[in-house]
């Protein structure tokens, strides 16, 4: 499963953004958002996520939640 960091959020509407590795930075929606509160998260968390189409049939984030302490 891929990792990334939380670069940017956007609490008002309810989305961010990761990087991961070289690509672009990922989009991902709250309601992706997996065993956390979207109001709790902080940029530069590390978060595992899948890789889906969104409903404009673009990449995004699916299934994010954040990534286990080693």
């Amino acid at each position: 499963m891929p990792q990334g960091t939380i670069k940017r959020l956007v609490p008002d509407r309810g989305f961010g953004f990761i990087k991961s590795g070289e690509d672009a930075d990922i989009f991902f929606h709250r309601s992706e958002l997996q065993g956390a509160d979207f109001a709790a998260l902080r940029e530069g968390q590390t978060v595992e996520f899948e890789i889906g189409k969104g409903r404009d049939g673009r990449s995004q984030a699916v299934k994010v939640r954040l990534a286990q302490a080693a």
